[in-house]
């Protein structure tokens, strides 16, 4: 997952040395050595990640951290503390500012690019719901008022530990503003994961009886609790287990011994991010009825595609990031009509529906835009990515059997896909839609079944 993230320290050698290690794992770094520099940078870059130290002249990183999430333009953007202070007091106080997460110098290589991914993740989901939310917005789906700021206060947490003093210790502190349930871990592999009414899952990874790990991705694979915040308990030594927790889905981790005031920092957190997702989804679900679907498939329509390309594109107006369009059309479809009847013909296109939203990313749109034509929009991909998307996608549309009552067997179909990036700040969803389009007639001109990317200057 490519990103861009901006480094803030006073010292030239941290500096280097974060770029240095940042790059190897081929991120886009941008610097800055103050807290007004960093504000600055972080107002004209619009960084995906913001790595901060603490302890710098003039403004530290706890009142750069405040002004960053007091912000509304840059308030969402992932803040990690790197520091060499690791008592409980500041971390908490770095939490309190609005701080993702602490790393203490020097800095754990293992769990630095662990904690990177894992808040690159978030951030690229509640950018893709942020996204559709505005484009609902201009189109008049939604009220551009949204809810007011939680406070993270009179959740339900779920505690998962198996250790009663830990158990006893965490249900005291957070029981004065919280509902808390605590189970062990043997219940936790039973029926407690059907309940989705959480807001907050805190597991301990050192169960008696199962794994913590274990626990965290069964909650992260169920429908009902893969959106839940999920807060793991760690030792000192195992650090490199909780990168795989945070591989796995993990949104926070608190190192025991538990401190009371940390405690009820992170969980506020996790509660006001749970919260707010689950305020992003209701909206885009809210839109969705809103008659911006095609009542065959299911996905998307043209109004609704031609709004969210929009929006997309000015988005990343600036930010050097690419964009990817694919028109795809089914071969020779009139010919299955012709056959068997509009019935069957309905059939597959449903079907074909069905395919793409298994096939795309959380991040990408796909819709329908009139009979057989079909369009992924896919933020943040280079061309030989796209290609390599769409190669596999021709593969199993041409590998599909589509299930029809009408006719035994099913029915197989092939498509021929066009494909365009977007060129820049210039570019608008008519002329980067019109460009798949050509490339897509090329592809048909060509013998179908094939896919035809267009020329960066356009057709």
């Amino acid at each position: 997952m490519s990103a861009r993230i901006l480094v803030v320290d006073d010292q030239p050698l941290n500096v280097k040395l974060l770029e240095v290690k940042l790059s190897t794992e081929y991120y886009e770094v941008i610097t800055a050595t103050d807290g007004e520099g960093a504000l600055a940078t972080a107002r004209a870059a619009r960084p995906d990640l913001i790595l901060l130290d603490v302890m710098m002249p003039g403004m530290d990183g706890f009142e750069v951290c405040r002004r960053l999430k007091a912000d509304p333009a840059l308030m969402h953007i992932p803040v990690v503390m790197v520091t060499a202070l690791d008592g409980a007091r500041d971390r908490v106080r770095g939490l309190e500012a609005g701080a993702d997460d602490f790393i203490t110098k020097p800095v754990n290589d293992v769990l630095l690019f662990a904690r990177v991914r894992s808040l690159l993740r978030v951030k690229l989901t509640f950018d893709a719901l942020r996204t559709r939310n505005h484009t609902s917005i201009q189109l008049g789906a939604l009220d551009p008022d949204g809810a007011a700021a939680d406070g993270g206060a009179d959740a339900r947490i779920l505690v998962i530990e198996d250790n009663p003093p830990d158990r006893d210790l965490i249900a005291g502190v957070l029981s004065g503003e919280h509902s808390v349930t605590c189970i062990s871990g043997a219940e936790a592999t039973s029926t407690a994961l059907a309940d989705a009414g959480h807001d907050l899952v805190i597991v301990d990874l050192r169960l008696d009886d199962v794994s913590g790990l274990r626990v965290c991705s069964r909650l992260r694979s169920r429908d009902a609790t893969r959106n839940v915040s999920l807060l793991m308990l760690v030792e000192e030594s195992d650090l490199n287990l909780l990168a795989k927790g945070l591989e796995i889905g993990v949104n926070d981790y608190l190192v025991k011994p538990i401190d009371g005031n940390e405690l009820i920092a992170r969980a506020r957190s996790q509660i006001r991010h749970a919260r707010y997702q689950q305020r992003l989804r209701s909206a885009y679900e809210r839109s969705i009825s809103m008659a911006f679907t095609d009542s065959l498939t299911g996905l998307y329509n043209r109004r609704y595609l031609t709004a969210h390309l929009s929006v997309s594109l000015e988005r990343l107006a600036g930010e050097e990031k690419s964009l990817a369009v694919a028109v795809i059309d089914l071969d020779h479809f009139k010919a299955i009509n012709d056959a068997h009847g509009h019935a069957t013909g309905d059939a597959v296109l449903r079907e074909l529906g069905d395919l793409l939203r298994r096939s795309i990313r959380v991040s990408d749109l796909a819709a329908r835009i009139g009979g057989e034509e079909f369009v992924i929009v896919m933020p943040a991909v280079q061309l030989s990515t796209t290609r390599s998307i769409i190669t596999r996608l021709r593969a199993e549309i041409a590998a599909t059997a589509f299930a029809t009552s009408h006719v035994d067997g099913g029915v197989s179909m092939t498509a021929s896909i066009g494909l365009a990036m977007a060129n820049g700040p210039d570019d608008v969803a008519e002329t980067l839609l019109a460009r798949a389009d050509g490339a897509l007639y090329e592809a048909k001109r060509g013998g179908r079944n094939r896919i035809v990317a267009a020329s960066r200057a356009g057709k």
